[in-house]
């Protein structure tokens, strides 16, 4: 399966869910907001959102700065 996250292709063996990929990225606990092919994905639904061949993920962190 391809998906594009933060515009960098990335291939993986099979459909895995949103969370799956952020396990699978070390980014659990790191990502506040997650957009599919510009949806915003809720955080409680990243363990049931099962990602599809040539999804466009965005992947988010608020950073504090001034």
């Amino acid at each position: 399966m391809k998906l594009i996250i933060n515009g960098e292709s990335r291939e993986f063996e099979e459909a895995m869910t949103l969370q799956n990929i952020l396990n699978e990225l070390s980014l659990d606990g790191k990502v506040m907001a997650a957009a599919v092919n510009m949806e915003i994905v809720k955080q409680n639904s990243w363990s049931t959102y099962i990602l599809k061949d040539n999804d466009k993920l965005e992947l988010l962190d608020f950073v504090a700065g001034g």
